[in-house]
């Protein structure tokens, strides 16, 4: 699922939408997704956290369950 700039949702099994922070993360993501960087801090840990823009430019799932995989079952 994309938004209105096209860029990819998160899987709501990686990242579900009911989450309280969910538009914190989705904002953060946006927003180092369109300055072109590979990550980003997430709000509520301040771990880094991969763009889907990183994961398609490596071709492949790594199996570690990323929040951005674009590769998940739907």
């Amino acid at each position: 699922m994309k938004d209105a700039a096209g860029i990819e949702r998160p899987h709501p099994s990686r990242c579900s939408p009911t989450r309280h922070d969910y538009d914190a993360i989705i904002r953060a993501h946006d927003e180092a997704v369109l300055r072109g960087e590979p990550s980003y801090r997430d709000p509520a840990t301040g771990l880094t956290v991969l763009t889907v823009v990183t994961h398609r430019e490596r071709g492949t799932c790594c199996g570690s369950g990323c929040r951005h995989c674009p590769w998940v079952e739907s």
